[in-house]
């Protein structure tokens, strides 16, 4: 599309919302232009606590699966739609309710904390929801010393090592547009910037956190680079985060290791025009397991509202 046709149909967009009462949620690692169509734009506890609360009929979630899932989780009163009914997880598809459900008869004094890229059958079988903003503090808050964590073992591995006195086990699974970023990689992207600070999500594998000046959830990254008197960074995670990083602070440098989610990348401003006008694809979860689905988020709000994580969203008006 030219310019002005994306500008006419951002438009059209505005308009529909309007006319339907719909709101478009948006994760950091969408295309560019989508932001322009979002009223809410964060990671995945951000939404999901905007989610809880937005004043609409229509949530139209820009995003992948799970995460529209999560926001039919916590609106039972309200229609989710998705522009891109195939944008999956790879990272979500790698546990099963069976697998699970195997896995704590084997640990049966464990409690199960679930990541929240996982889908809503997975967390109906968990206790406790965390993101990748308060998996930290959802881990100590569990009175169990024996933690199922799933399905990520490298959020499982990054919580280990700040929480030594539970004994965490960690489901194999990982997400593939982190994993693939390894150490030498990133060694060689920054030869020719050594002044460079490294921001890393803790997706990522234990070498590459441990090159990393920061460690933190995609909202936070915008958080550490706005505090930190440095200019340039370099951010490991999906590559569209830089976007909303140059959006943001457009005074700083951000560079990154391309790694694309192609998932994230099925989202676009046709495919958000037709479900709006459409009202397709409804996201629709079975009451028996949003009900039980319901419980995981709610400890996990609990928790996040003790601590004080309170992520910032970027609101589009």
């Amino acid at each position: 599309m030219t310019s002005e046709e994306t500008r006419c149909m951002i438009e059209r967009i505005g308009r529909l919302k309007k006319e339907k009462r719909a709101a478009v949620l948006c994760h950091n690692y969408q295309r560019p232009e989508i932001y322009e169509v979002a009223d809410f734009t964060g990671d995945s506890l951000g939404l999901c606590q905007k989610a809880q609360n937005v004043d609409c009929d229509i949530i139209l979630f820009s995003g992948v699966y799970f995460m529209a899932e999560s926001a039919a989780i916590l609106n039972p009163g309200k229609k989710v739609i998705v522009p891109a009914m195939d944008a999956g997880c790879s990272l979500s598809d790698m546990i099963t309710v069976e697998a699970l459900l195997e896995k704590k008869k084997e640990h049966p004094d464990a409690a199960v904390v679930c990541y929240i890229n996982s889908t809503a059958d997975v967390k109906a079988e968990s206790d406790i929801c965390c993101t990748s903003s308060n998996a930290v503090e959802v881990v100590k808050s569990m009175k169990e010393k024996k933690i199922l964590m799933v399905p990520d073992k490298n959020l499982a591995a990054f919580v280990a090592k700040q929480v030594p006195e539970k004994e965490i086990i960690a489901w194999d699974g990982f997400c593939p547009i982190h994993e693939r970023i390894t150490a030498s990689y990133l060694r060689d992207a920054l030869k020719n910037r050594p002044d460079t600070k490294i921001i890393a999500h803790p997706e990522c594998t234990d070498d590459v956190r441990d090159m990393a000046d920061y460690v933190v959830s995609t909202t936070k990254m915008v958080e550490v680079a706005r505090n930190d008197s440095a200019k340039d960074f370099m951010v490991i995670t999906e590559c569209g985060m830089v976007n909303r990083m140059k959006g943001e602070l457009p005074d700083k440098n951000f560079y990154t290791v391309c790694s694309v989610c192609f998932d994230m990348k099925k989202n676009t401003l046709e495919g958000i025009e037709r479900s709006l006008i459409t009202g397709q694809h409804e996201v629709v979860v079975p009451r028996q397991v949003r009900e039980r689905a319901y419980k995981t988020f709610d400890r996990m709000f609990k928790v996040s509202a003790t601590v004080g994580i309170t992520p910032q969203l970027m609101e589009m008006t």
